[in-house]
């Protein structure tokens, strides 16, 4: 897994507002790779960064995550949808183009 790209979608996730979400697939976008390779490094690496504001198309994280995320959710004001499964993304979603602007900035210092 190439650092460089390890850091910046760290750095992405970083830039998510408190009590909002994004997909991987947004976080892929303002990255330029695909949204499994995301999830993939979420998963390797996402330990210290706000994972829980990752989620799936859906909103929705695998049982397990959920279950973790649910604390930090509630802090956040994210409720949980009717289904358990997630949060209802397209109320929860993080401003895409604010959160764009927050990512050049956090990334200025990488190499291009």
């Amino acid at each position: 897994m190439d650092d460089l790209v390890v850091e910046r979608v760290l750095r992405a996730v970083e830039q998510v507002p408190r009590g909002r979400v994004v997909s991987y697939g947004d976080v892929a976008a303002l990255v330029g790779i695909g949204p499994r390779q995301v999830g993939s490094i979420m998963k390797a690496y996402g330990g210290n960064v706000t994972w829980w504001r990752v989620t799936n198309s859906y909103g929705d994280l695998p049982q397990g995550l959920l279950d973790r995320a649910r604390e930090a959710w509630a802090e956040e004001g994210i409720l949980v949808k009717k289904n358990g499964l997630g949060c209802r993304i397209v109320d929860y979603r993080a401003d895409l183009g604010a959160m764009a602007a927050a990512y050049e900035r956090a990334v200025r210092d990488l190499p291009a």
